[in-house]
């Protein structure tokens, strides 16, 4: 069965990056319909298994007080705020896509980031600050660092819910079950999209499309031909539904491919190894992640360290990180702890979820993760050898390193000699690529004559260039939202333009 709906502007996906534009559309007069792929339980994309963690530019605590306006004077006087301007942002962004972030998105996303987040919560996106990931108490008072004081309240879940409450506020029309199979452009512009509900067909027609239902992550075949056969086995961190149905449509109507190498790469993460292969959303929450690794050491099935895992802060290496858990035998890798840091892991490690291995002795160790042993405590032994003097400070770059060994670690070195001993098995989880479509600064899709396809724009996961190699954390869920607004401004404008125009 075929039936034809009318709207102005028609936005694929129901995440953060969505959501965002469809509530920027609708407040500048459009009428809206967000298409969500999976049912009403599973909605929200990948944002709604983010930590909340978003990265902003700001000057100082003041600035962090007007996004939560709910700090006292009496809170104030016990927070320690360095700085965290657009400056330090874009060097932090170039520092780890090595300099490779194209300038004028990484610009749009820097510059609009700070009035972005202030706009959210005049939607009714809650914030709340960091402390528990980003902070450390000294003297009495609360010291931040690494670019990321702020979160959003409750998670990604919190988000998710705030966003959709926002939408139904201000009278968004939203669909579920509802998948975007086909963009149709006449003269080359759009005029309708096709959407496939159970067995039926729907054409809506519509002067604008916003794509913005992520990258392809959950399609393994997408995933083998772009990344890697070894991609095969990563396990999906989010959603199910991010298989490239935006991507797909949008090539097919002479979209252009953009990012990093023919879209070779992508955020992944070392992910407890027992995960389940895709997001699971009765879980809500990054609850699989393992991010203390800068505290010891990781170990593959050979008894071999194979990154330096205090090269920087967890902030700036868990991103590429993944990756290399990927190359090892198996896909399999250990992050490895004595008693010394063990209080000092990062809250997920002490979930039910969590698995791991713990023993008195390293000989034991090492037959409970099934690994080489004598390579393992030879492994040990020569580190433990290589780490030097020094004071250790896990909230600064302590410098406390190794020499002598051909892997250094650079920071945070201790021995591991504390029993009892702890280790982590770990895989690899992907969470999106980094390629994806060439869009312009204010969310316009490009063709391959870089000349925008009217009507047709794009936002989150699915923008290619900003991210190469590795990432900032939290400049992705910054990145949907600031794209999505422009997105949805933009696409609200050329839809009251064209009816104008008729």
């Amino acid at each position: 069965m075929e039936r034809i709906q009318n709207y102005d502007v028609v936005v694929v996906g129901a995440g953060n990056a969505a959501l965002c534009a469809a509530i920027a559309a609708k407040e500048n007069g459009s009428q809206v319909l967000v298409l969500e792929r999976g049912p009403v339980e599973k909605r929200g994309g990948n944002s709604f298994f983010t930590d909340g963690a978003i990265r902003v530019a700001y000057n100082n605590l003041e600035d962090i007080r007007k996004i939560i306006p709910e700090l006292t004077d009496k809170d104030a006087e016990k927070i320690v705020m360095p700085e965290y301007t657009q400056v330090d942002f874009h060097n932090d962004l170039m520092r780890v896509t090595e300099g490779k972030s194209e300038s004028d998105l990484a610009n749009q996303l820097i510059s609009k980031s700070f009035e972005t987040i202030l706009w959210m919560r005049k939607h009714g996106i809650k914030f709340e600050l960091n402390y528990e990931n980003q902070s450390f108490e000294k003297e009495g008072k609360r010291h931040f660092w690494g670019g990321l004081p702020i979160k959003t309240e409750n998670k990604g879940v919190g988000l998710i819910k705030s966003l959709f409450n926002r939408a139904k506020e201000i009278g968004i029309d939203i669909w579920y079950n509802s998948r975007a199979t086909e963009l149709v452009t006449v003269n080359d512009k759009i005029t309708a999209i096709k959407v496939e509900q159970s067995e039926n067909l729907i054409i809506i027609q519509a002067t604008s499309v916003i794509l913005a239902c992520g990258s392809f992550e959950a399609n393994r075949e997408m995933r083998s031909q772009y990344l890697g056969e070894e991609w095969e086995a990563a396990i999906v961190r989010g959603t199910e539904f991010n298989t490239g149905d935006g991507i797909t449509m949008a090539l097919a109507i002479g979209a252009q491919k953009y990012g990093e190498f023919g879209w070779t790469g992508c955020h992944s993460i070392g992910t407890d190894y027992h995960a389940p292969k895709v997001g699971d959303f009765n879980k809500p929450g990054d609850i699989y992640k393992k991010s203390s690794f800068p505290l010891g050491l990781l170990i593959n099935k050979e008894g071999n360290r194979f990154v330096d895992e205090g090269a920087d802060f967890r902030n700036y290496t868990y991103a590429k990180y993944g990756r290399e858990v990927l190359k090892q035998p198996g896909q399999i890798a250990f992050q490895l702890f004595d008693s010394q840091v063990r209080p000092m892991l990062r809250k997920e490690y002490n979930l039910e979820e969590a698995t791991y291995y713990q023993a008195d002795r390293l000989e034991e160790l090492a037959e409970l993760m099934s690994v080489d042993k004598v390579q393992f405590l030879k492994t040990i032994e020569e580190y433990n050898s290589a780490v030097q003097e020094g004071e250790y400070n896990p909230t600064i770059k302590d410098g406390k390193g190794t020499v002598g060994i051909p892997l250094p670690k650079t920071n945070w070195a201790l021995r591991i000699e504390e029993a009892p001993f702890y280790a982590y098995p770990v895989t690899c989880g992907i969470t999106f690529a980094f390629g994806g479509l060439h869009v312009s600064t204010v969310g316009e899709v490009l063709n391959k004559e870089e000349r925008p396809i009217a009507g047709l724009y794009a936002a989150g996961e699915m923008v290619g260039g900003i991210f190469y190699k590795n990432y900032p954390g939290g400049s992705g869920l910054m990145s949907g939202a600031v794209f999505g607004k422009l997105a949805g401004t933009n696409a609200a404008q050329y839809s009251k333009e064209k009816v104008e125009i008729s």
